[in-house]
């Protein structure tokens, strides 16, 4: 804090702004939430026109949530590309683009320790390591009961689907 000014700070979520008495002296302070959010999310929110997924997606896209990759994650996204579940709201083109666009706000964590085997989907592990290497708030998925029943317990890493995300983070 500065001497001689006063301070106001305005905690709202996990966003930070703070003002100075001088109008023209403004400083602020946007903290993204890391999470990693899961291909399934992804997937529902590029089927769907709205819904939760789809928000989860924008804020990413808007530097409100940072999406983190890893490699695994992102080879996993890069195959669902070509997979035939994307139904006809995007066009691969469109698809290619959200995911550019994703990985551009994003940030990209190498992984250096595994903990596995942790998770009842040896397939999913992939998720806990990249939230935990990239600290990581919260996991983003509709597959919430699989990722909760890891054999570890993982501190303050939360596993949410996208309505508790939008809800926890407004």
């Amino acid at each position: 804090m500065r001497k001689n000014s006063r301070w106001i700070a305005i905690q709202c979520g996990r966003q930070q702004w703070e003002k100075s008495e001088k109008q023209s002296d403004f400083i602020y302070a946007v903290t993204m939430i890391p999470v990693v959010i899961d291909t399934n999310v992804f997937v529902a929110g590029l089927r769907s026109r709205g819904g939760p997924s789809r928000e989860v997606l924008r804020r990413a896209l808007t530097g409100n949530l940072q999406a983190l990759f890893g490699n695994a994650l992102w080879l996993e996204y890069q195959d669902l590309l070509g997979r035939p579940v994307w139904g006809e709201t995007t066009t691969p083109v469109e698809r290619i683009q959200v995911l550019a666009a994703l990985a551009k706000q994003g940030r990209w964590v190498t992984v250096y320790y595994g903990w596995r085997p942790n998770l009842p989907d040896e397939a999913d592990n992939h998720l806990i390591e990249l939230a935990l290497a990239g600290s990581a708030l919260a996991m983003i998925t509709h597959n919430v009961r699989d990722l909760r029943g890891g054999e570890l317990r993982l501190g303050n890493l939360r596993v949410l689907t996208p309505a508790q995300c939008l809800e926890e983070w407004q």
